[in-house]
């Protein structure tokens, strides 16, 4: 994580860091520490490889007491942040992980679960159709979702629950609604300060404004304003409540440099 005043202009220059520091990445992992820290029953399947950012991730993970499914890969996956004060990201990756085992796209790995939460990746886009076979609702995060990205569609179609957040859009509504039209129950996007929206299949609407908090790290918020709101929905919360919880949730995130709270020694 390294930041900068603003994200750099394209043409060659030098810049100084006003900060940087190593964090555990990662959408799953993010959205698995919030849900374990909310008592929820949770296992972050993933890939990691017996690298130094292998053994670093499966140490911190282990103090957070998250429970762990974690499939060898040639490589650990890392990304290079370059990030504004304000929260603009430029994430450049580093590396990613190689093909994975067959076993890490099992549809076994499905078993026993009321919800599976597949992010964007191939090997989550080969679990799509056990999910539904099995009836397990999907639910996913689309990030800055275009509307229009093809790699997106498989995830939007079959989930029960999107997300995303606006930045590639300049109407989030519209957005939205181009989402639910492909057959989620919800979708929800996050605006940031903005606080977050939703609309439902039906076209019902509801949106809820941002916490008030001194915000030291953006990195993350997403991925608990997620937890957050699956959290009420499964303790029977409605649409308006589950959105207020994400919000509330989204604070753990903003209040440290770290996914949780858990990760900071």
């Amino acid at each position: 994580m390294v930041v900068l005043d603003a994200l750099p202009a394209p043409v060659p220059h030098m810049e100084f860091a006003r900060d940087w520091f190593d964090a555990v990445g990662g959408t799953s992992a993010g959205k698995a520490l919030h849900l374990h820290a909310l008592g929820r029953d949770v296992i972050l399947d993933a890939l990691v490889g017996a690298d130094t950012a292998g053994a670093l991730l499966r140490s911190a993970l282990a103090d957070a007491g998250v429970p762990t499914r974690l499939h060898a890969a040639a490589r650990t996956e890392q990304h290079l942040n370059l990030m504004t004060p304000a929260g603009a990201r430029l994430s450049i990756y580093l590396a990613t992980p190689d093909e994975p085992p067959a076993a890490a796209s099992a549809p076994a790995l499905l078993d026993g679960a009321d919800i599976a939460v597949l992010d964007l990746a191939p090997r989550s886009a080969a679990l799509i159709p056990a999910a539904r076979e099995r009836g397990i609702p999907i639910w996913t995060d689309l990030h800055d979702y275009d509307g229009a990205n093809p790699f997106h569609r498989p995830f939007l179609e079959a989930a029960d629950a999107v997300f995303m957040n606006a930045d590639a859009v300049d109407d989030p509504w519209a957005l939205l609604t181009r989402c639910a039209e492909a057959g989620p129950r919800v979708a929800v996007c996050t605006l940031g300060a903005d606080g977050a929206i939703a609309l439902g299949a039906d076209g019902s609407r509801w949106s809820t404004p941002a916490v008030p908090t001194e915000v030291v790290d953006t990195n993350g918020a997403g991925d608990a304003f997620f937890a957050g709101f699956l959290d009420t929905h499964l303790a029977g919360g409605d649409t308006a409540a589950a959105l207020a919880a994400g919000a509330r949730q989204a604070v753990t995130a903003l209040a440290t440099r770290q996914l949780h709270p858990s990760l900071v020694d």
